[in-house]
């Protein structure tokens, strides 16, 4: 427990920006949580929006700004001097979002065999999956292999392949989805396709019907017709194939932010190609989880 009080020039200050003063290694959200009963003045625990004053001394419980996350072991597909290819299951995060990292991620899994010039909750970072998005991941060990295969991602050089069942039957069978799409002002988390977005393309191709199949993994029958679709994703904006299967009716299955809501989201990274540092091209792939598996048959 750490003691606080406040100097002349932080009177009026609200406790939130005064612990970010005291704390500047760490995000203001990353620190909001520490108001969930963590900081008090006078024995009482207080809000972000607390004054403080001259008779303020404030109590800070700041063990949850240095937890370490637990430690996780993930499925490499592939490990060499450079690089590491994770299977990513569902449900892990590719790194966490601010500098308070208490959960097991990607980035936690590699950051014992990173560079000691790779720091930070992002290092060794490259291209993210979504949590509920299983499948073939690759992060960089060293800045080096970290710039070769970012600029890789930025000029398209890289060949994704996802599968995915769609609510609905896709027609026509085969195209290639062109719609803008930008962050949703109402809820900043999503996003959704909006003429003043960035350009973004996906390219699907219908590999067959699934008919009138009861979704064994907790979602509600929303149609008599699944759809299991190859994506390739021409550009990479956040939540991308998601937002254009929603935008054309035909929303992944189990998506509870743009469809509706599963056990389990049924999209699956299958597949990467790209030239690795030591300049072998490359194609890695991931088997697709059993529930998928089971929902297909």
């Amino acid at each position: 427990m750490r003691q606080f009080k406040p100097e002349a020039t932080d009177f009026g200050l609200r406790a939130d920006v005064y612990l970010a003063n005291q704390y500047p290694e760490f995000s203001r959200s990353s620190l909001e949580k520490l108001f969930e009963g963590r900081v008090s003045a006078g024995g009482q625990p207080i809000k972000p929006s607390f004054k403080v004053s001259e008779a303020t001394k404030l109590s800070v419980d700041d063990s949850l700004l240095y937890k370490k996350p637990p430690r996780i072991n993930l499925p490499i597909i592939y490990e060499d001097k450079d690089v590491i290819v994770i299977d990513k299951p569902a449900g892990v995060l590719t790194h966490s979002k601010g500098a308070l990292n208490t959960e097991a991620t990607v980035a936690s899994f590699i950051a014992p065999k990173l560079a000691k010039e790779l720091s930070g909750n992002r290092a060794g970072i490259v291209h993210r999956l979504d949590r509920q998005t299983s499948g073939v991941i690759i992060t960089a060990k060293n800045p080096a292999a970290l710039s070769w295969l970012q600029k890789q991602f930025s000029t398209r050089k890289t060949k994704k392949n996802y599968l995915a069942v769609a609510e609905g039957q896709l027609d026509p069978p085969q195209a290639i989805i062109d719609a803008p799409i930008a962050r949703n002002p109402k809820k900043p988390q999503t996003f959704y396709v909006n003429s003043a977005g960035k350009p973004a393309q996906t390219q699907y191709k219908l590999i067959k019907i699934l008919n009138e199949l009861s979704i064994s993994n907790g979602a509600s029958k929303s149609s008599n017709f699944f759809s299991l679709v190859e994506l390739k994703p021409l550009t990479g904006r956040t939540h991308q194939l998601r937002v254009h299967l929603a935008y054309i009716n035909h929303p992944v299955v189990g998506d509870r932010v743009y469809g509706h809501e599963a056990k389990h989201m049924l999209l699956h990274a299958q597949s990467l190609e790209l030239t690795l540092p030591n300049r072998e091209r490359r194609v890695f792939e991931a088997k697709t989880p059993k529930y998928f598996e089971e929902f297909i048959v």
